[in-house]
């Protein structure tokens, strides 16, 4: 079975995580897309392993949350007249956990945007923290019956609302509205209100943008399959987290988290790919069978 060569894999995974959509890395490593996509789900799948064992007893003092939207074949308006929709078409959102200070991504979450979601994903934020953080959302109404049900009160907890006024000149499709102020506001516990931000994890948003094709709007790179979305999120955090040093802290974030005191590179995504999925054995020679 021919597999390919390491130097070719560096490549592919090294232009996913820098935002080159799949037929583009096709055309520039020289390879199918079929190969490119079977990379990146054995890539996925070992990267989702490793980070749920690896990001695990996280010591940060505060922890901001957000959510990102995506889409997977078609916008959710344009579902009901698709051919051939899966049932996973439409909206896809991203929720994300991330400590301000290390820049760790701690916990992520593909899925839909209701209180099911909120409390899967507060449940897995809580399940890898090792001491209690004070910790920011928006004003997303989801997050508050489920950060009850996922910490209690083993939290500071405060939402900040933001509050928005109409589009600007009404008709520009991407255009933000404006922002005219936010309201911070106490839930649970004692958070201090200099620290009830979500300014770090929302420029995050930005850099996924950046860093995944999949995330850019107004183009044909968006994903088709949701499992292909996942894997392609799964290759990214655990790359953030442990191979890319982060130009404020000159480590990287894991480095920066304590949770490693190496800094890897796609190398190592490499080594947990085959480490799950070894090479198969070479064949023997072949016998003629001789029949009396």
């Amino acid at each position: 079975m021919n597999r390919l060569s390491r130097d070719k894999r560096k490549m592919v995974l090294n232009l996913l995580v820098e935002g080159s959509s799949m037929r583009s890395i096709s055309r520039t490593v020289g390879v199918s897309i079929n190969t490119v996509t079977k990379l990146l789900v054995d890539a996925g799948e070992a990267c989702a392993e490793f980070h749920d064992k690896a990001v695990r007893d996280v010591n940060a003092r505060r922890i901001q949350c957000d959510e990102i939207w995506s889409f997977c074949y078609a916008k959710q308006k344009n579902v009901p007249l698709a051919v051939a929709a899966p049932k996973d078409a439409g909206d896809v959102w991203t929720w994300t956990a991330l400590d301000p200070e290390s820049k760790l991504m701690v916990s992520y979450l593909v899925g839909g945007r209701d209180s099911g979601y909120a409390l899967e994903f507060l449940d897995d934020v809580k399940s890898r923290l090792a001491n209690r953080v004070q910790l920011t959302t928006d004003g997303h109404r989801a997050y508050l019956e489920a950060m009850e049900d996922a910490f209690g009160a083993d939290v500071d907890y405060a939402q900040l609302v933001k509050l928005y006024g109409p589009s600007p000149e009404q008709e520009h499709r991407y255009s933000p509205p404006k922002c005219n102020g936010a309201r911070k506001r106490k839930i649970t516990g004692n958070p201090d209100r200099e620290h009830v931000s979500t300014s770090h994890v929302e420029r995050h948003n930005l850099t996924m943008r950046m860093s995944m094709r999949r995330f850019t709007r107004l183009t044909n790179a968006f994903s088709k399959r949701i499992e292909n979305h996942i894997h392609q999120l799964s290759l990214y955090f655990v790359h953030y987290n442990f191979c890319r040093i982060h130009k404020s802290l000159k480590v990287t974030p894991a480095m920066q988290a304590g949770l490693t005191d190496t800094l890897h590179d796609v190398d190592f995504i490499i080594d947990l790919i085959d480490a799950k999925n070894p090479p198969p054995k070479k064949r023997g020679p072949y016998k003629k069978r001789i029949s009396n």
